[in-house]
């Protein structure tokens, strides 16, 4: 039988075809084992032939690939379905808003740590401690802190529905209009005796002028040494992190990011540092770039860290798009600190052990000043 030219193409498509997915389910086996495969196989044929409800076989595959990435065992290791991944993807490439809410992880909820004056979320009343459980119709529990976050920013005067946990009260909901929010990273001010204080709440590419900036202000009103606040600090970018502790660092490596190829990188100071005493304030929300830039600091003996241990995220994560839409952000180095020390899980331990109180007074603050008294005296 002879086939049409057109025939003949499209047969010999499918038939490369056919012997490229043949090779796929080879090297699967292969690598996978055939127990293993023949178990996914059979647990997909026994869903869609006896399960009570029909089930959209993609919805099923994607199932698959999120229980891969969460038998993973890492938090920061996540499927992102396709329409989270599309949000995340908008931000990065428009002008979106956001809600003037900084958040982080406590007791593994989503807790807001500081509303910002002026904002959605200052003027709706939000407050620290506050639970955010639901974003949306999304639930928070087991969602990584970035996707969180994601999920709350979005196209300015779109709103964005928040359901809260208040100590001592019930279930509080609020609808909020997202707005352009350009919160300072960094605040200054100068204590009695020239104790000048710096804190940062979080790392993005404006912090690095904003530090600059404010030193340098401090220093004209005659700042002798100085206090850094890293305290409820989740992080933020990484070479932002490392331009500050430019700042307070000798030259030499600040961190050292270890991947599992080997193509490692070192990110390091170039040795135009403050040069005056310098503690620098922790607790158990200072986490990631943040943990980067009080390690440099103690490492390299620039100065104390006084508080508690740190958060304890140590790993980088890569964003990698997948065919169907979706999106894959997956654990794949780790930050060594300048002695190589490995900090994930770990955290940062504080050289002056300090314990917050219950009550309002900033005992850390307390005693970071008077240490600081005494070394200048």
């Amino acid at each position: 039988m002879r086939f049409p030219r057109a025939g003949r193409f499209w047969l010999a498509v499918f038939l490369m075809a056919l012997l490229i997915v043949g090779c796929l389910i080879t090297v699967t086996v292969i690598t996978l084992g055939y127990r293993q495969v023949s178990n996914l196989v059979e647990v997909i044929s026994l869903i869609r032939s006896e399960y009570l409800h029909e089930v959209n076989p993609s919805r099923l595959v994607e199932g698959a690939a999120k229980g891969m990435v969460e038998a993973l065992d890492d938090p920061y290791s996540v499927y992102l379905e396709p329409g989270t991944f599309k949000h995340l993807q908008e931000q990065i490439r428009g002008s979106f808003g956001g809600l003037g809410i900084l958040v982080g992880m406590k007791n593994e909820r989503l807790t807001v740590i500081k509303p910002f004056p002026g904002t959605p979320a200052g003027r709706a009343g939000l407050r620290a401690g506050d639970v955010i459980v639901k974003i949306g119709e999304r639930r928070t529990e087991g969602l990584d802190l970035e996707t969180a976050v994601g999920l709350m920013r979005g196209p300015v005067g779109t709103r964005v529905t928040l359901t809260l946990m208040r100590p001592g009260s019930g279930p509080l909901t609020l609808t909020l209009e997202r707005e352009e929010i350009n919160v300072p990273t960094v605040e200054e001010k100068l204590f009695p005796g020239g104790i000048g204080y710096l804190a940062i709440t979080q790392f993005t590419e404006h912090t690095p002028t904003e530090v600059q900036r404010l030193l340098g202000e401090l220093r004209a009103k005659g700042m002798r040494a100085l206090i850094l606040d890293l305290r409820d600090n989740p992080g933020g970018e990484l070479q932002a992190a490392v331009r500050v502790a430019d700042y307070f660092v000798p030259a030499g490596p600040v961190v050292y990011v270890d991947y599992r190829n080997d193509n490692d990188e070192v990110l390091s100071a170039s040795g135009s540092r403050l040069g005056l005493p310098l503690l620098v304030l922790v607790n158990e929300n200072s986490a990631s770039a943040a943990e980067i830039v009080a390690a440099a600091i103690k490492e390299t003996r620039s100065g104390k860290v006084v508080g508690t241990r740190t958060f304890g995220k140590g790993v980088v994560q890569s964003v990698y798009p997948l065919k169907n839409g979706a999106g894959l952000k997956l654990t794949t180095a780790r930050y060594l600190t300048p002695r190589k020390h490995d900090i994930n899980r770990k955290g940062v331990e504080p050289d002056v052990k300090v314990e917050q109180p219950a009550s309002g007074e900033d005992r850390q603050l307390a005693v970071a000043k008077e240490l600081l008294r005494r070394s200048l005296r």
